[in-house]
């Protein structure tokens, strides 16, 4: 459903991706991360037409981005990093003007606002202009017009960015509901709890290019083994208790002693089991613990793992060439769309 192969893309000097090659099937959800700069929202342009890559192929349900961008167009449902809706029409007028762009009739387009606007809770004030809806109002209207034509492709830019909890549980409800019913998303997010609990695989950029790809559960082995944090009751333990977990992990490392020497980290590569050693061991010692606790490596383990030292180039900007106070999602010219806002030109 989405296809890219050694796809590149330079603002000036900055190369915003770099031979970048992805692929999502049917009901698949792709997640996205990566470092600011890392080229998330290029990726997102060059997948929705509204940029031409400098090289590479595009190909979007079947239809290749460069040749037939209308066809690609109507494939996808597109939610930026920021709400564009029309401020002078209702919630209502808004997913229904959605609606008749894609061509639906007017009771369907009708029945589908209807429809949407009861999932992401926007009911009680469908009757009202959008200009008049908190940020996360605006959010929410913004997540189900790309949903209104039920495309077989949906485009998620940070899609719960500003969304307090509960409009975050609606998104990722959307969002399952969309893989179940066979519907292609690609998400990309800064959240990593959230890729974690939607993505089926997860793709990290740096640079422009997938430095890492798997499951969420792939991803995090390669973190490393799960660890024993330790914090003795009496601070001057620290040592003594340093070498015990030493020993109890198998001398896999020496124990991470924190400043301060309040809390020790050490390898737990037998998880549960290399637990209950260090207990017992520090038990025998007769060294009292004030806490203890088994961590396993998580995708934030992975994400700083993987990017945590490299840095987004001098004037490299927001992928957009360093173009002062230039926002990431600015999109390119396309056709005339939705209420003047480029992004939702897409859409029709």
């Amino acid at each position: 459903m989405i296809r890219l192969e050694a796809v590149s893309q330079a603002y000036g000097s900055f190369r915003a991706l770099d031979g970048l090659s992805l692929s999502a099937g049917p009901g698949e959800v792709l997640g996205l991360l990566g470092p600011n700069g890392s080229g998330k929202t290029t990726t997102v342009k060059v997948i929705s037409t509204l940029l031409q890559p400098d090289a590479g192929v595009v190909t979007v349900n079947g239809h290749d981005a460069a040749t037939a961008p209308d066809a690609v167009r109507r494939s996808i449902g597109l939610s930026g990093q920021y709400a564009a809706v029309d401020e002078k029409l209702t919630g209502y007028e808004n997913l229904q003007m959605v609606g008749r762009l894609y061509g639906l009739s007017r009771r369907d387009a009708a029945t589908r606002a209807g429809e949407l606007l009861e999932h992401f809770r926007l009911e009680p004030v469908a009757g009202k202009r959008a200009g008049q809806y908190s940020g996360g109002m605006r959010r929410r209207l913004d997540l189900a017009g790309a949903l209104v034509a039920r495309p077989p492709v949906v485009v998620l830019d940070e899609p719960t960015t500003g969304l307090d909890p509960r409009g975050r549980m609606d998104t990722w409800s959307a969002v399952r509901s969309l893989s179940a019913e066979g519907t292609c998303v690609l998400l990309t997010t800064q959240y990593l709890e959230e890729a974690d609990q939607l993505a089926d695989n997860i793709a990290v950029l740096d640079a422009g290019r997938v430095i890492a790809e798997g499951t969420a559960q792939e991803l995090k082995d390669r973190a490393g083994s799960a660890r024993i944090d330790v914090v003795p009751a009496d601070s001057t333990d620290s040592e003594r208790a340093a070498r015990v977990l030493e020993r109890a992990s198998g001398n896999i490392e020496p124990a991470v002693v924190e400043a301060g020497g309040s809390r020790l980290g050490v390898p737990a590569p037998r998880g549960e089991a290399t637990l209950a050693a260090a207990l017992d061991q520090l038990a025998a010692a007769g060294i009292p613990v004030a806490e203890i606790s088994l961590r396993r490596p998580t995708l934030d383990d992975v994400f700083l793992r993987l990017t945590g030292t490299n840095a987004v180039p001098a004037g490299a900007g927001d992928e957009n060439g360093g173009a002062p106070n230039a926002s990431d999602d600015t999109p390119e010219p396309v056709a005339a769309g939705v209420g003047g806002h480029g992004r939702q030109g897409v859409r029709s």
